[in-house]
C-alpha cells in the first residue's frame, strides 16, 4: 500500500520508516503451503481447492525451542485460536503459529506436533498445545473436503524464512475475501524509537472480513463509491487473524495491550467487527530470550515502562491498517468452487477516488 501510495503521490497512512512485513523483526520467519486445484462445480472431497497453511516462527528455525513472551486478544470471538488459554495463563508462546481455514485446524494442529517431533522440539511435543488460527474460505474452497493435511502444515513450517515476504493469495490466505475483494495474507512493519533505542514492529494478517461498502483507504470511505453489485451474496462477514511481532522488550500484559490495538487498525480500514466475525489477535516479543531459562526458581526480564508504549501502540494501528490493505492491493482475481468469482480491487478506480480527495 505504501509503495503504491507513493507512486500515486497520495498521503501515506503511516509514519516515516514503513518497511515490508513482519519479517523485518529480526529472527521472525514466515512460510506458506498453498493448495490450488480444480475448477467448476463443487464436489465434496474432490474440489475445487483454494486453501493452504501459513506458518510463523517467532525466532526462526534455529531457535524454535526458545519461548517468547506473548498475549492474545479477542475482539469478536466467532473464530478459533488454539493454545490461547495457556498463553493467557502462562504468558509464553512456546512454538510456532499456524493459520489455515476453519475446518482444517485439527489437521494443522497434528502437523505442527508431527513437525515438532521431527525437529526434536521437546517443549512443543512433551506437552503439546500448538497455536493454530483460522478464517473461513468456504466461498471459494471445498472446505468440507478436508484437503489440508498435516503434511501441508509441516511443509509451511519447513518453508519458513526471513526477508522479503510475498503476500496475497498464499498459504492460509489463499481462499480469503476481504471487503468484497480478493483478500488473504498481508503484512506491514514500522521502526519506532522508544527511550533512545530503535525497535522493529511488524503485523501479519489473514484478512477475510468486511463488506465492500465499508472499505476505507487513507481515511477516505471509498467503499461508498464502489460497485457492490457483484459482491458474493450471503457471504458471512468473515474473520481476521492478526499477529504482532516486535523486538521491543515487553511483558505479557503489555503485549496484550499491543494485540488490542490491531482492532483499531481494522477500524481504520472500515471494519465494524461484525457479529459473525472471528477477530482474534496475538502479539509476541522476541526480546528477553533468557527469560525462560529459570535458575533456582528465578527468571530475569527487561521491559519498557508502560508510559513509554505510545509509539508502539501507534505502530500497531498503522501497520495493521496497512497490512489489511496490502492483502487486497497485491491480489488478483480468483474463481473458486461453483465458479464463484471474487475480483481484485480495481486499482484505477481507487486511484481516481483518492486523487480526487487527496489532501
Amino acid at each position: 500500500m505504501t509503495k503504491r501510495a507513493r507512486e500515486w503521490g497520495l498521503p501515506l497512512p503511516g509514519t516515516p520508516g514503513s518497511f515490508n512485513a513482519i519479517t523485518d523483526v529480526p529472527g521472525v520467519a514466515v512460510g506458506y503451503s498453498t493448495l490450488i486445484q480444480g475448477d467448476g462445480p463443487l464436489v465434496i472431497g474432490q474440489g475445487p481447492v483454494r486453501s493452504g497453511v501459513t506458518a510463523i516462527l517467532p525466532r526462526g528455525l534455529k531457535a524454535v525451542g526458545t519461548p517468547v513472551f506473548a498475549a492474545y486478544h479477542s475482539l469478536n470471538g466467532n473464530g478459533e485460536l488454539s493454545g490461547c488459554h495457556w498463553i493467557a495463563e502462562g504468558g509464553l508462546l512456546e512454538g510456532p503459529i499456524a493459520i489455515t481455514n476453519t475446518h482444517s485446524v485439527g489437521a494443522v494442529h497434528e502437523g505442527v506436533l508431527r513437525w515438532g517431533l521431527q525437529q526434536g522440539h521437546k517443549r512443543l511435543t512433551a506437552w503439546g498445545l500448538p497455536v493454530v488460527g483460522e478464517t473461513y474460505d468456504g466461498e471459494l474452497n471445498d472446505i468440507n473436503g478436508f484437503h489440508v493435511r498435516p503434511e501441508h502444515a509441516m511443509a509451511a513450517l519447513d518453508a519458513a524464512s526471513s526477508g522479503v515476504l510475498p503476500m496475497g493469495s498464499l498459504g492460509g490466505g489463499t481462499g480469503m475475501i476481504c471487503y468484497g475483494y480478493k483478500g488473504g495474507s498481508g503484512s506491514a512493519s514500522r521502526r519506532v524509537r522508544v527511550c533512545g533505542a530503535d525497535y522493529n514492529l511488524g503485523v501479519f494478517v489473514q484478512a477475510n472480513f468486511g463488506r465492500r461498502r465499508e472499505l476505507v483507504v487513507c481515511g477516505v470511505p471509498i467503499g461508498l463509491e464502489l460497485d457492490c453489485s457483484d459482491e458474493l451474496r450471503g457471504k458471512p462477514a468473515g474473520s481476521i487473524i492478526g499477529v504482532v511481532a516486535t523486538d521491543a522488550p515487553l511483558l505479557p500484559h503489555q503485549l496484550r495491550r499491543l494485540a488490542q490495538r490491531v482492532g483499531l487498525g481494522m477500524a481504520r480500514s472500515g471494519s465494524i467487527s461484525h457479529n459473525g466475525s472471528g477477530d482474534i489477535f496475538l502479539a509476541f516479543s522476541t526480546a528477553n530470550a533468557q527469560a525462560a531459562a529459570v535458575r533456582d526458581g528465578f527468571a530475569t526480564a527487561t521491559y519498557l515502562a508502560n508510559d513509554s508504549l505510545d509509539p508502539l501502540f501507534e505502530a500497531v494501528v498503522e501497520a495493521s491498517d496497512e497490512a489489511i490493505l496490502d492483502s487486497i492491493f497485491v491480489n488478483e482475481d480468483m474463481t473458486g468452487r461453483d465458479s464463484n468469482f471474487v475480483p481484485a480491487l480495481p486499482d484505477s478506480v481507487v486511484q481516481r477516488i483518492l486523487a480526487r480527495v487527496a489532501r
